[in-house]
Parts: C-alpha cells; sequence; structure tokens
C-alpha cells in the first residue's frame, strides 16, 4: 500500500507589526496592545520630537513633552473615534502638551514669541495667530508621511538635502521632489492666511 500524500498544509506568514498600517496599529492599541502601540512610538516620534522643537524652541523639555503626549495617547487611544487619523491625532496631542509647556515656562507677564508686542498683541492678533499655526499643522499632519518629514527636517530641524537624504534612505534628487511637492501643497492650503 502506497503511502498518500500528506494534506497541502497552509503556510502563514506571522503579521510584523512593523508593516502593519497606523490604522490598525491604533486600534490594537486602543484594545490595550502594547506592543502596537510601541511600533507607534518607534514610527512616529521623530516627528513628534521635531514639532516638539519647534513649538518650545530648545531641546531640552522635548523628550519630555513627547513622553506627556505619547502618556496622554495611550490613555485617550480607546476613545478615539478614526484610528486611521491617528498621525495627525498624535500632531495635534503633542503641539497641545508644547504649548501647555511653553507658557508653563514663561516668567509671568511674558508674551508669546509668536505674537507682536505691545500695541499689535491684541486679542483678534493672538487668536489669528493661533489659529494660523493650527491651520498649519493640520496641512503638515494631511502630507503624506514621506514629504512630511523632508519638510519638518528642512525646514524645522534645517537639515541639509544630503543629511535628509541620508536620515530617509534616499537619493538626494528624491528629497527635493519630495520638498518641492510638501511646499506646494503647504503654500496652495495656506494661501488664505497670507
Amino acid at each position: 500500500m502506497a503511502d498518500a500524500p500528506d494534506p497541502v498544509v497552509a503556510v502563514t506568514r506571522p503579521v510584523v507589526l512593523e508593516d502593519v498600517d497606523d490604522g490598525l496599529l491604533a486600534e490594537r492599541a486602543g484594545d490595550g496592545d502594547v506592543r502596537a502601540f510601541e511600533v507607534l512610538v518607534r514610527r512616529h516620534g521623530p516627528l513628534l520630537r521635531a514639532v516638539a522643537f519647534r513649538a518650545l524652541g530648545r531641546t531640552d523639555e522635548v523628550d519630555d513633552v513627547v513622553q506627556d503626549a505619547f502618556v496622554a495617547a495611550w490613555r485617550q487611544l480607546p476613545t478615539m473615534t478614526d484610528p486611521s487619523a491617528i498621525r495627525a491625532w498624535l500632531l495635534r496631542v503633542v503641539a497641545r502638551r508644547a504649548a501647555d509647556r511653553h507658557r508653563a515656562s514663561r516668567p509671568h507677564g511674558e508674551l508669546d514669541d509668536d505674537v507682536a508686542l505691545e500695541e499689535q498683541a491684541t486679542p483678534h492678533r493672538i487668536v489669528e495667530a493661533r489659529s494660523a499655526t493650527e491651520a498649519m499643522a493640520a496641512v503638515l499632519a494631511d502630507l503624506p508621511e514621506r514629504q512630511q518629514r523632508c519638510w519638518l527636517l528642512k525646514e524645522v530641524v534645517g537639515e541639509s538635502y544630503e543629511e535628509i537624504a541620508e536620515d530617509l534612505g534616499v537619493p538626494v534628487s528624491t528629497v527635493r521632489g519630495l520638498l518641492s511637492r510638501a511646499r506646494r501643497t503647504m503654500m496652495s492650503r495656506m494661501e488664505a492666511w497670507r
């Protein structure tokens, strides 16, 4: 009697969390999956650091602000209604935390750096400046990830094209193209704020 052939066994590849999109990671993290949240932290930490640095203008408190933002995000993830918008949501969280830290660190009575001094610091101008900053953060959050990272590394961190290319593992020509597209989008969507 001949041996019967072995039944076909389906081989499935284990899921590698680093390959999973942000929306699914956010859903899993919202359900308490610490490993999924760790991937989100690794994936978006550099971007959040750049935003915090831009908001604070110094590096001594950046890590604290980013950590505070991630702690707040971890607590609030179960209530998030659109997990696919996690990147934009994290950007808003870190921007608010950085603004709070900046306000708390100012001596009493000192005006915001981004608001005109004395007679120009009317309530209308303050609201206008803050609204423009929020609008820019929203436009930035909507950019494709590589364009967003290029723009932040160039405009916020001040890296050269070569440094950005090395950071992203792409040719300098790719960096120039990504930056060009990011700048065009930022300019067109921020037109109302000129």
